[in-house]
């Protein structure tokens, strides 16, 4: 396959090995695809025996790319691909929450010098680097014995934020000192320092709004509106609690136990309401799973109005722009999907944009797409049969059928590895595997009424769609393709994604 775009190999195979770290790369599951959907949006290969849910959404910044923003910035700098992707600073539960609350996480690459020598990174030893926005330096994290414990990072971040915590609330109590001694510039002036502080610490952002406020200096109500529920509780015994449940729902969704994993999940945000992690997890397994978009649709809605994580947003974003498309809003569906790329990037988005511009007929456009989720995750199984999925009308047909010899067997891949059939011909496969996909994998009406219309209004299945058992096969369908089909645009496109 050829990439979209051109770096070198050395750079190429750090970048994307980075990538596989942070970006989201194969689902577990499937909905009108091959793997698209639930397990909190995204998983990613991890270690044995490592953590899996609280991702941390590190930016890869290689050479010429920017640092993530937040009122602070925290640098890591891996020796290696493979250090890094051994590294238990890929899931933490600390680091999770604070990368949603204005403290960015950056990957540095070992290529780019500039950031490596600004921060006085040792070559041939991790470390780690908070820094304010204004790049200066506030604490560094050495590596012990050659290894970087992510115990030590979040120590150093925990004590930076306590230290600046301590310092703001005494900004406060100066201001207040200054209020009544008459000096009214000089308390503002401090209030409207610890009121900049707002993303970090929302409440004593909004004690500084209120103090203004009664001074006669209101600030605008975009500045002094803050999230006012709770936080997320970041002690070691909840975060000990919160990723053991997180993980057994993981563990109960990928083994198609949903209604087990939907439980843990709502354990998991009853235990702990500040944490926005089990709210991601839920509107997705009802996205993806049930079938109940309501469910969906509200959940997700409500993270993008509370502080949350790049991922969390993106996932938020992406969700939401596959059910409007589907409602058939195309134009605010896209730029849903648009919203969640800058976000965060996930291959998951980069699919279902290569879904709708094949849907257009524009199957180079589409393979466009493709090729950036295979930059994130060049490996993985899913991504690689979805590229299939395109290989015929770009006129590779041995390629694409070599891929769904392969994967035969991979129950979540069934809607893909079908659609790859019928643009070959093989009739009586692809309705063997789309069968399988309706009911075998699928477990709710629901869904399968969706993906059943779906399959009715894809392009690849068309040579069968006024064939008598294809039809009777797709029989739930809920008929809401119409909308799609009057404009004459078809929703699945040559190629499926990881959808609905």
């Amino acid at each position: 396959m050829r990439p979209s775009r051109t770096y070198s190999s050395t750079t190429r195979l750090l970048f994307a090995a980075a990538l596989l770290l942070i970006a989201p790369a194969a689902l577990r599951a499937t909905c009108g695809g091959g793997g698209g959907g639930g397990v909190g949006g995204f998983t990613d290969p991890v270690e044995p025996g490592m953590e899996r849910v609280y991702h941390v959404p590190w930016k890869v910044i290689a050479n010429g790319e920017t640092a993530p923003t937040g009122k602070l910035v925290l640098y890591w700098f891996p020796t290696s691909p493979d250090e890094a992707r051994a590294s238990s600073l890929v899931t933490s539960r600390r680091l999770s929450v604070w990368s949603g609350e204005c403290v960015g996480m950056g990957l540095v690459t070992a290529n780019n010098a500039d950031l490596r020598a600004r921060f006085k990174a040792v070559e041939g030893a991790p470390s780690a680097v908070l820094a304010a926005d204004d790049g200066s330096e506030i604490v560094r994290v050495e590596a012990a014995g050659g290894k970087l414990e992510t115990d030590a990072v979040e120590k150093a971040v925990s004590a930076a934020l306590d230290a600046r915590e301590d310092s703001l609330k005494a900004a406060l109590d100066e201001g207040k000192r200054k209020e009544k001694s008459g000096d009214a510039d000089g308390a503002a002036a401090l209030y409207t320092q610890v009121l900049g502080e707002r993303c970090l610490f929302p409440s004593l952002g909004k004690k500084a709004a209120k103090a203004l406020k009664a001074m006669g200096r209101p600030v605008p109500e975009e500045t002094s509106s803050l999230w006012e529920g709770p936080e997320p509780d970041l002690s070691a015994a909840m975060n000990a609690r919160m990723t053991a449940v997180m993980e057994a729902g993981l563990a109960a969704e990928e083994l198609g136990k949903i209604g087990e994993a939907q439980q843990a999940y709502e354990r998991a945000r009853d235990m702990d309401p500040g944490d926005w992690v089990p709210l991601r997890f839920l509107g997705e397994l009802h996205r993806h799973h049930t079938g109940d978009w309501g469910k969906a649709t509200a959940i997700f809605e409500s993270l993008l109005a509370r502080p949350a994580d790049p991922l969390t947003r993106a996932v938020a974003m992406h969700g939401l722009g596959k059910m409007t498309i589907h409602a058939g809003d195309f134009a605010a569906g896209l730029a849903l999907f648009e919203r969640s790329l800058k976000e965060f990037p996930l291959a998951l988005t980069y699919r279902n944009l290569a879904v709708y511009w094949a849907s257009e007929r524009q199957p180079q456009k589409a393979y466009g797409y493709v090729e950036k989720a295979l930059e994130l995750a060049p490996d993985d199984p899913y991504n690689l049969i979805f590229a299939a999925t395109q290989y015929v009308v770009l006129g590779r047909p041995a390629e694409a059928e070599a891929m769904a010899k392969k994967n035969e067997a991979m129950l979540s891949a069934s809607y893909n590895l079908a659609a790859i059939h019928a643009q070959l011909g093989h009739r009586e496969k692809a309705l063997e595997l789309l069968r399988r996909h309706f009911f075998v994998y699928e477990q709710f009406d629901a869904v399968r009424r969706m993906e059943m219309q779906e399959a009715r209004d894809d392009v690849v299945f068309a040579r069968y769609h006024q064939d008598e058992a294809f039809v009777a096969l797709t029989g739930l369908a809920d008929g809401k393709g119409g909308a799609m089909r009057r404009r004459g645009i078809n929703p699945g496109g040559a190629m499926r994604g990881r959808s609905h």
